[in-house]
């Protein structure tokens, strides 16, 4: 009987998945080397889109009160910077191979949260940024290749990527609401 249930055990393990955990899909910097001097980049402020989280969950972009249903249009106008607007950043002309010619921005999406922001508002921040480049990104693929981002080969994709390069910059989280 003990060998029975010892087999039957066996069985369950092996044939059972595990729930792995899979955290927020970032690419962190290179660690700089010791002999590597660090410098404070300089940023045009009309570079970036400053969204802010405080611990009451509410959301400020560019320092205007925003609700988490319009942060995707709000994020995604900068991303895409159609048009040479003072609002949105700065563009550079980049020749990128398989592309050609193509304006590139130079903006940054800066993310803080406050120390007593909720999980759940940090999550659908991140989610609504990601969001916004995806869509731009897809509609890029589709205008230039007929179908969507995930669908492009691994060459198109890394094209596609250096027109529209997501640049998510995350702070440490501070006290900012005073809890």
């Amino acid at each position: 009987m003990a060998d029975i249930a010892f087999l039957l055990l066996i069985f369950f393990l092996v044939t059972t998945t595990m729930d792995v955990d899979t955290g927020l899909l970032r690419r962190l910097p290179p660690i700089p080397d010791k002999s590597q001097k660090v410098e404070d980049t300089k940023v045009n402020k009309r570079n970036v889109l400053a969204v802010l989280v405080n611990a009451q969950d509410r959301l400020l972009v560019n320092g205007e009160p925003t609700d988490i249903s319009q942060l995707r249009a709000k994020a995604k106008e900068f991303v895409a910077n159609a048009t040479d607007s003072p609002n949105l950043p700065e563009r550079e002309l980049k020749n990128i191979e398989g592309v050609g010619n193509v304006m590139v921005s130079k903006g940054v999406v800066s993310l803080q949260n406050d120390r007593g922001t909720s999980y759940q508002m940090y999550i659908k921040v991140q989610n609504e940024l990601i969001a916004a480049y995806n869509e731009v990104q897809d509609e890029y693929a589709m205008q230039h290749f007929g179908k969507k981002f995930v669908a492009l080969y691994d060459d198109e994709q890394e094209m596609v990527k250096k027109v529209y390069p997501q640049r998510i910059s995350e702070a440490e989280p501070k006290n900012i609401g005073g809890n």
